[in-house]
């Protein structure tokens, strides 16, 4: 498996100043996916940004509970913005005949 999207677990957790069991955490909550290859555990470039926000709660001493329930409810509020977006276009449709 290629590892150029990838970005291993302890050079995040040296970086941001968190624990592998922090990382390890959310991912058996399901919060944060990562990869392993040959015995490296690595993080997808697609999981950065989300799990660098968590990394933002963990800070505030946000517990792995109280982060799972903040992400949960800030996903569902981008899906409702997205569907406020498609009825709002589907509005302005029928605004316009």
């Amino acid at each position: 498996m290629k590892t150029e999207n990838l970005i291993t677990v302890n050079e995040f957790c040296i970086y941001h100043n968190v624990e592998f069991t922090f990382i390890n955490s959310l991912q058996q909550a399901g919060l944060v996916d990562v990869k392993e290859v040959d015995q490296t555990i690595f993080i997808p470039e697609s999981e950065l940004k989300k799990l660098q926000k968590i990394v933002s709660l963990h800070e505030l001493d946000i517990n792995i509970a109280g982060i799972e329930a903040i992400t949960h409810m800030l996903d569902r509020i981008e899906q409702m913005q997205e569907n406020m977006r498609g009825l709002r276009n589907k509005l302005k449709m029928y605004e316009g005949e």
